[in-house]
C-alpha cells in the first residue's frame, strides 16, 4: 500500500508513546447538571488530554467525530484554523527539532495530526468508527494518513457535504466539504451484519400528528386521511415533513403509503401472474402488464394478515397496491452526498453565544445524524477538537428520547474557547436559553443531563520513568482506581490504603507514607506485618506498592494480586 512521507514524519510516527500521562483535575465550579451523566469536557492540549484519558476510556468509544483545522492559513478564526500557532511551533520545535524550520504548513499539519490519530484509534471499540471533517486543502493527505493508521481495508466512505449554493471563487465555486469515515474493524461489522441507519427527517413529527388524529377520530380512517392531506398541503416545500406526504392512508396497524405493486419492467416473461380477488366485488382485480412484484405465496400471506397488507381500490377495476407503513420504513442509511445549508449552524451558535461568537461551526443536527446512525443507547462519543461544542450539543440531541442516554467527551485546547464557547454552549443546551440573536427570542427548553469539567494536571511520571514526586497520594489514587476499574473514584480525598471495592474486588495502594511511615521504603512495601495493618476485606484484593516481600504462594492463598508501582501503571504508555 502506498504511504505518505513528509519532513518530520520519522519524529512523530511513535511520538504518541513518548507523550507523558497526566492527571485530570476536576473543576467542580465549571461542571454542570448531573455529575453522574458520564459526560466530560477537558480543557487542554488534545494530544496530552488524549493520553491522560486513554487509561480510562481506551477501547470504549463507539463513535469519534473530529473537526480538525483545515489548514487554510486563515488567521482570523476564534479557533485558529492553521498549524502555525505558538503552541504548535513550540511543540514542533521540541518533537521534530531543527528539521521543523524547513516544514511547510502541510508538513506541520501532518506532524500535528499523525500522533493524534494514532491515539484516537486506541479509543475505538472494535465495532466503532471515526468521522473526520475536512476540505480540499488536506483531503488527500488525510486519506493517506487514515489508510496508513486505520488500514485501507477499514475505509467506509468519503461523504460530500454541500453547504451552500454560492462560492467566492473566480474560477470554480467551491460549495462543499467532506466527512471521511473509517471503521475500527470493517470486517467485523460485515460479519455481524451491522447496518448504520438514521431516522428519516420529519418522521417523528408526522407520526406524532397521526397519533393525535387517531385520538380525535378513532377508527374513522377516511377522516384521518383528509386531515393528514390538509396538514401536508399547508407545509412549505422545504419542510422535511412534506417529503412523507404520500403516507396519508391508515388502518389499525398505522399510517401507510399505497405503493406500486407491479413487477419491474425488466423483460422477464415469468413475472408472477395470478388472480387477486377484490374483497367487496369478489372478482379478480385488474393486473399490471408486468405482473406482480411478489410471488403468489407472499401475497396470500399478506392478505390473511389482520389488517391485510394489500390496499384495494373501490372495486376490482383498480390495480391493488401494497401497504408500506411509515413506522416500518422510518430509517435510512447515510447518503454519500447531502445538502445542508452551512448558515444554519452559525445562526444556532449565535443564538446561544451571541453574534460573531464563533465562525464556521459545524451543524449539530448533521453531527447528531452521524452519531445516531451508528450508536446504541449508552454508547460513548469522543471529540478531541471541541471548538464551539457542536458534538456535545449533537449527542444531547440524539439522546433526548433514549432511556440510556449517549455520553460525550470533548477536549478543547484553548482555555478561553473551552470556557466561554465549548462549556457555555453545552451548558445552555442542557439548561435551556433565551436566543441572543435571530428574529425569534422565545425560550429554548433544555435537553437535560450534565457534564464534568476537568483540566490537565502534572505529568504522572518524570523523565526517568519514576512517579513524579510532586504527585500526591490522592492524585495517584484516582489514577490507580481508574486504571484498575475504569470508574471514577468516589472519594475526593482518599486517606486510606483501601481505595474502594469494585465488583467485589478491593483495591489498595501503598504510596507516599499513607501508613504514616516516612522511611525510604517504609509503608510502600507489602510485608506480612503491613498486610495485617490493611483494612479487612472478605474477597479478592489487588494491592499496588513499590515492592512485595510476601511469597507468591501465600498471595495466591490469600487471593491477593500485587501490582508494582510505577511499572504496572506504565503498560498503557
Amino acid at each position: 500500500m502506498p504511504v505518505l512521507n513528509w519532513i518530520g514524519k520519522d519524529a512523530v510516527v511513535r511520538h504518541d508513546a513518548e507523550v507523558p500521562f497526566r492527571l485530570l483535575h476536576d473543576v467542580p465550579e465549571l461542571a454542570c447538571g448531573d455529575a453522574d451523566s458520564g459526560n466530560l469536557i477537558v480543557e487542554g492540549d488534545n494530544l496530552l488530554a488524549l493520553k491522560a484519558l486513554l487509561p480510562h476510556y481506551g477501547g470504549q468509544v463507539k463513535c469519534i467525530y473530529i473537526d480538525p483545522p483545515y489548514n487554510t492559513g486563515n488567521e482570523g478564526w476564534v479557533y485558529n484554523d492553521n498549524v502555525n500557532s505558538p503552541q504548535m511551533r513550540e511543540w514542533l520545535g521540541k518533537v521534530v527539532g531543527k528539521e521543523a524550520e524547513d516544514l511547510t504548513r502541510h508538513d506541520k499539519w501532518l506532524c500535528m495530526m499523525y500522533p493524534r490519530l494514532v491515539l484516537l484509534k486506541k479509543f475505538l471499540r472494535d465495532d466503532g468508527a471515526i468521522f473526520v471533517s475536512i476540505d480540499d486543502n488536506e483531503l488527500t493527505s488525510l486519506l493517506a494518513l487514515m489508510r496508513e493508521i486505520f488500514d485501507a481495508g477499514n475505509e467506509v466512505a468519503t461523504i460530500v457535504w454541500e453547504k451552500g449554493k454560492k462560492g467566492d471563487s473566480k474560477l470554480v465555486s467551491i460549495t462543499h466539504e467532506y466527512i471521511v469515515v473509517f471503521a475500527r474493524n470493517k470486517a467485523l461489522l460485515k460479519e455481524r451484519k451491522v447496518k448504520w441507519r438514521r431516522k428519516k427527517a420529519g418522521v417523528d413529527d408526522v407520526l406524532q400528528h397521526y397519533q393525535a388524529l387517531c385520538a380525535q377520530h378513532g377508527t374513522n380512517h377516511a377522516a384521518i386521511r383528509k386531515q393528514m392531506m390538509a396538514w401536508y398541503r399547508a407545509m412549505p416545500k422545504t419542510d422535511p415533513r412534506k417529503a412523507h406526504k404520500h403516507y396519508n392512508w391508515s388502518d389499525s396497524r398505522g399510517l401507510y403509503f399505497a405503493a406500486d405493486f407491479a413487477g419491474p419492467d425488466d423483460g422477464r416473461e415469468s413475472r408472477p401472474r395470478y388472480p387477486i380477488i377484490h374483497p367487496v366485488t369478489g372478482k379478480a382485480c385488474a393486473m399490471p402488464s408486468t405482473g406482480w412484484r411478489w410471488e403468489e405465496e407472499t401475497t396470500k400471506a399478506a392478505l390473511v394478515e389482520n389488517p391485510p397488507r394489500i390496499h384495494f381500490g373501490k372495486d376490482h377495476t383498480t390495480i391493488p397496491n401494497r401497504k408500506s407503513y411509515l413506522v416500518e420504513v422510518d430509517e435510512e442509511p447515510l447518503m454519500s452526498v447531502f445538502y445542508k445549508d452551512g448558515r444554519a449552524a452559525t445562526l444556532e451558535v449565535e443564538a446561544m453565544l451571541g453574534p460573531g461568537s464563533f465562525q464556521f461551526p459545524k451543524d449539530s443536527q448533521v453531527i447528531a445524524d452521524l452519531v445516531d446512525t451508528m450508536t446504541e443507547p449508552g454508547d460513548l462519543v469522543l471529540d478531541s477538537f471541541g471548538g464551539s461544542g457542536t458534538t456535545a450539543h449533537a449527542v444531547l440531541r440524539a439522546s433526548e428520547h433514549l432511556v440510556a442516554p449517549l455520553r460525550f467527551i470533548l477536549v478543547e485546547m484553548d482555555s478561553n474557547v473551552a470556557r466561554t464557547k465549548t462549556r457555555e454552549r453545552t451548558r445552555k443546551a442542557i439548561e435551556g436559553y433565551i436566543p441572543q440573536a435571530g428574529k425569534k427570542r422565545l425560550p429554548v427548553p433544555g435537553l437535560g443531563s450534565g457534564f464534568r469539567y476537568a483540566t490537565l494536571g502534572k505529568p504522572l511520571f518524570n523523565e526517568h520513568g519514576h512517579i513524579n514526586p510532586e504527585v500526591r497520594f490522592a492524585e495517584l489514587a484516582r489514577f490507580v482506581w481508574f486504571m484498575e476499574t475504569g470508574a471514577p473514584l468516589a472519594s475526593k480525598k482518599p486517606a486510606s490504603p483501601l481505595l474502594g471495592v469494585h465488583d467485589g474486588r478491593a483495591v489498595y495502594m501503598l504510596y507516599n507514607g499513607i501508613l504514616k511511615d516516612k522511611s525510604a521504603g517504609g509503608g510502600n512495601v507489602l510485608t506480612s506485618p503491613l498486610l495485617d495493618e490493611l483494612p479487612l476485606h472478605d474477597g479478592p484484593r489487588v494491592v499496588y506498592g513499590t515492592r512485595c516481600l510476601i511469597k507468591p504462594e501465600r498471595l495466591r492463598a490469600l487471593r491477593i494480586v500485587f501490582k508494582q508501582l510505577p511499572y504496572e501503571l506504565r503498560v498503557a504508555r
